[in-house]
């Protein structure tokens, strides 16, 4: 079927995920029509689709899970270590897509590669959702021919969640807190953190004099 598409629309109902809220394409016009539970004209329009069903096609956004699959990607493409780091830690639980944006916010070279990336993954899906449904569009869209994104190249850690080694959950709660801390104590906890390192290193200090001279235990054995 041949159809001149409203592009942004369309563009804008996939990209679009939410429980309440559907889209559909008019198949007749190009048109999208939304529907968001609590509209006052929410009812009407459903009606509207249920009566004409064939004419209408609901539209598929990126579903949540894809485009967190595009977060992990991109975040193991920053080849800013500290940067890949804090973005690790950000995508990881409830909340996962307001913190990535809140630390790119802070990199905006950064954050505009994400912009184009994730664009190009979106354009990708839009194209093979009309494939999907044979759906021919009369007019181009906005931003030109797609072709399939290419792989971003890893350059950090992989993204893992849930195997945290010993030791790393507490690692990632105090880098946590140290973001929530505000600038006029910073030197105070870095401080503090320092005394906490000095300590650490002399205490590791004086187990090896004592592993050296018999008076210890070794690593490999219980205490």
């Amino acid at each position: 079927m041949t159809i001149d598409l409203d592009w942004d629309a369309l563009e804008i109902a996939v990209e679009r995920n939410s429980p309440d809220t559907d889209s559909y394409l008019d198949l007749t016009t190009g048109r999208v029509l939304t529907i968001t539970t609590g509209d006052p004209e929410a009812a009407i329009n459903r009606q509207a689709v249920s009566e004409n069903i064939r004419n209408f096609l609901r539209v598929e956004p990126a579903s949540s899970r894809e485009q967190y699959r595009w977060m992990e990607k991109f975040v193991g493409s920053v080849v800013d270590e500290a940067l890949r780091e804090r973005l690790i830690i950000s995508i990881d639980g409830k909340g996962a897509f307001r913190r990535f944006k809140d630390v790119l916010l802070a990199y905006p070279a950064e954050r505009e590669r994400w912009f184009s990336y994730r664009a190009d993954l979106l354009h990708w899906h839009i194209q093979n959702w009309l494939e999907s449904h044979e759906i021919q569009p009369t007019n181009e869209p906005p931003w030109g021919q797609v072709a399939a994104p290419q792989e971003l190249p890893s350059v950090g850690r992989p993204v893992v969640h849930g195997t945290e080694a010993p030791g790393e959950a507490l690692r990632r709660q105090a880098r946590d807190l140290i973001e929530t801390i505000a600038a006029i104590e910073l030197p105070t906890a870095i401080a503090f953190l320092e005394f906490l390192k000095q300590r650490s290193s002399e205490a590791i200090g004086l187990k090896d004099e004592a592993a050296a001279t018999g008076n210890g235990h070794g690593d490999d054995e219980p205490a």
